[in-house]
């Protein structure tokens, strides 16, 4: 199997007629369903049709209503060939079962599939890492070990950590906000969303990578996408 590193706009070609979404690193949709049986039933056919192969790269999140269906290289952290080609084994399964992947997108679901990261401003921060690390439970994103790399729940339930570094201290702005990546064709509509809820829009200078937006009181949060990151 090829295992090049994929660009972003590559993989999201790859698997947008097919029903799923690539948010930060990852390829994800979901399946809705009327029971916690039919998900039972999804989540079979979808790890049948990834094989022993493609097992380490599926992740599952199944409930009554739907299933969340995941892939990525546990090897890289990053989505490739080998994913995409499960994007479709699973696609075509779950259609056997005459349902659908769905990213969710354009407010047809409850939310559209995301990726949600905790960003933490820091002067120093290898010194504050550790603590991090220890007091969430994490450990370390695949291929990046470093003193300042990311940091992830291994039981894959809770939001990535990443450190922002700090020229100065800076007192008068928070230093914890959240980045939440969305597919890059719901951006739009999450941002209109939030705006219409009192938020205000900060900083659009880097978009569509990423967008700052505040609540009244000024707490930050960035709605990201993949694109003009290659």
């Amino acid at each position: 199997m090829n295992q090049k590193r994929l660009s972003r706009k590559e993989i999201s070609d790859a698997v947008d007629g097919l029903g799923w979404r690539f948010v930060l690193g990852v390829v994800r949709t979901s399946v809705p369903v009327t029971s916690l049986a039919q998900a039972a039933a999804v989540a079979a056919r979808a790890v049948a049709a990834a094989g022993e192969e493609g097992e380490a790269s599926l992740s599952l999140d199944v409930r009554k209503d739907q299933v969340i269906l995941t892939l990525q290289s546990p090897a890289t952290g990053w989505v490739t060939a080998l994913e995409l080609e499960l994007a479709h084994r699973v696609t075509a399964a779950v259609s056997e079962l005459g349902l659908r992947t769905d990213p969710g997108t354009g407010g047809q679901g409850p939310r559209s599939v995301q990726m949600v990261e905790i960003a933490i401003d820091a002067l120093d921060i290898a010194a504050i890492r550790p603590f991090w690390k220890a007091v969430m439970g994490y450990g370390d994103e695949a291929e990046a070990h470093g003193p300042e790399d990311p940091l992830v729940d291994p039981a894959a339930q809770g939001p990535a950590i990443w450190f922002q570094q700090m020229d100065a201290a800076r007192p008068q702005r928070n230093r914890i906000h959240f980045d939440i990546s969305v597919p890059h064709d719901e951006a739009a509509r999450r941002i209109g969303a939030a705006l219409a809820a009192g938020g205000v829009l900060l900083s659009d200078t880097a978009a569509p990578a990423f967008w700052v937006l505040a609540d009244a009181e000024g707490n930050e949060v960035c709605v990201t996408t993949w694109q003009g990151r290659d």
